[in-house]
């Protein structure tokens, strides 16, 4: 049960003035609006022309944004919670002991909020505790879709072992289970496996679909799970009404993945024409995550990965933009996701500036927006400034349609960053930040 004594105040009631309201569907800005949020949603967008309505005016907060952007609160479909920062190396972002990365966990859930993301898809090691605490207002974080620990096959992308280590732990667990990830094969393995991470209180499914940069024994083409085993974890996802997505590298892994039932590819860096338009077809999500290539292979970071997993991370990286290209092609729908680990996290809107070389302001934008919450199946409440919504709402000092790599300097331009009708950061005089947890009583 929710300590309720632990939950922050109802949300106040808000009134923005001569705001320009940035619809991320039609790519256009509704100039000079007046938005009125009240109990943490959006309750009406209406021109600022005429008096404000007495419903409007009574009890809520006048604030004139004097000409600002209105956006969506950002979604990344790709974060870690459990690499926690604190050590210069990939080894530490997984290799914390479990007390350590649990209390590091909220700083970086901190940071992502203030950085603008308002919700968060975890793709293999936050827990249900880390979520409810959020949900509670414990401490400030972005709204978060967990995965539980990702499947992985013995010897795939989530077995950390070397080859030189016997039947050991796989990080900071048993065999069978590590921080990030928990090894299953079989029929039995993959369903019980399956079963036991949506008890945890897991929202949909990641496995281990080909081999990955940050593993130490598989190679990037390799293909992980049998197709058995793959129907046999969507089977079981699909009865609990949810869905898996996969780490997939290669198109034949993509394929693979794509026609055993999976719905979402993480990575996708070597996907060919054909296999883009098998995934449109298909209505499968893409999420790829340039920039922790680039990242890793900058020479701020030179040591983070050691020597043998840097020679994978530069093939992944020169394929990157050519697979993204290749995939808003074919009409697949992307997703914004970033997936740096430790402390490569500083890095996370970059992906803005990588993505648009390839694609426009507006659609980079929706990857971040309206398609990552098509994805969570939270598209009718979250992802866009719209009546009804929730007011997850960035306050921008430019218009992101047309440079949409202002997101990159959120100190300059992220003024004001409100989680359901919560001022939690303001860099803007105009706005001041309104979270606090009720006294106890």
């Amino acid at each position: 049960m929710a300590d309720s004594t632990r939950r922050p105040a109802a949300p106040r009631p808000y009134v923005f003035t001569n705001a320009n309201v940035v619809d991320v569907v039609a790519g256009t800005v509704q100039k000079n609006s007046t938005v009125h949020i009240s109990n943490g949603q959006i309750i009406s967008i209406t021109s600022s022309d005429g008096a404000l309505s007495a419903e409007m005016s009574d009890d809520a907060t006048i604030i004139d944004l004097q000409g600002r952007y209105l956006t969506p609160g950002l979604i990344d479909c790709h974060v870690h919670l459990v690499a926690v920062p604190g050590s210069g190396d990939f080894g530490a972002a997984f290799g914390n002991p479990n007390d350590v990365s649990v209390l590091r966990q909220p700083y970086v859930c901190g940071q992502m909020l203030y950085r603008g993301f308002t919700t968060v898809r975890d793709c293999g090691g936050a827990t249900l505790a880390l979520k409810a605490a959020i949900a509670e207002g414990v401490f400030p974080g972005p709204r978060v879709f967990i995965a539980g620990r990702a499947l992985s096959q013995t010897g795939g992308h989530a077995d950390l072992r070397g080859s030189h280590k016997g039947s050991g732990p796989i990080c900071c667990g048993d065999v069978a289970e590590g921080l990030l990830g928990r090894l299953c094969d079989g029929l039995a393995e993959c369903m019980r496996t399956t079963r036991d991470e949506l008890r945890r209180g897991a929202d949909f499914i990641k496995i281990m679909g080909s081999g990955g940069v940050s593993s130490p024994t598989d190679r990037i083409e390799q293909l992980q799970f049998m197709s058995k085993e793959i129907r046999s974890i969507v089977a079981c996802a699909g009865n609990a009404k949810t869905w898996v997505t996969a780490h997939a590298y290669t198109a034949e892994a993509i394929r693979h993945c794509v026609e055993n039932g999976v719905r979402g590819i993480e990575h996708g860096n070597y996907i060919d024409a054909a296999t883009a338009k098998l995934c449109a077809e298909k209505g499968v999500f893409l999420t790829p995550t340039l920039v922790t290539y680039a990242t890793m292979a900058n020479s701020k970071w030179k040591d983070f990965l050691p020597a043998d997993l840097a020679a994978k991370n530069e093939t992944v990286l020169a394929a990157g933009l050519e697979s993204l290209e290749i995939a808003s092609e074919a009409g697949v729908t992307l997703c914004y996701g970033s997936d740096l680990l430790g402390p490569l996290g500083t890095a996370q809107l970059e992906e803005f500036t990588l993505q648009a070389r390839v694609q426009s302001p507006v659609e980079v934008l929706q990857s971040a927006t309206v398609n990552a919450a098509k994805l969570l199946r939270i598209e009718n409440s979250v992802g866009q400034v719209r009546e009804g919504f929730e007011a997850d709402l960035l306050v921008m000092a430019r218009n992101p349609l047309q440079d949409v790599t202002i997101f990159d300097q959120p100190e300059q331009n992220v003024v004001g960053i409100i989680k359901q009708g919560r001022i939690y950061k303001s860099r803007w005089g105009g706005l001041v930040e309104d979270v606090g947890l009720q006294p106890t009583v």
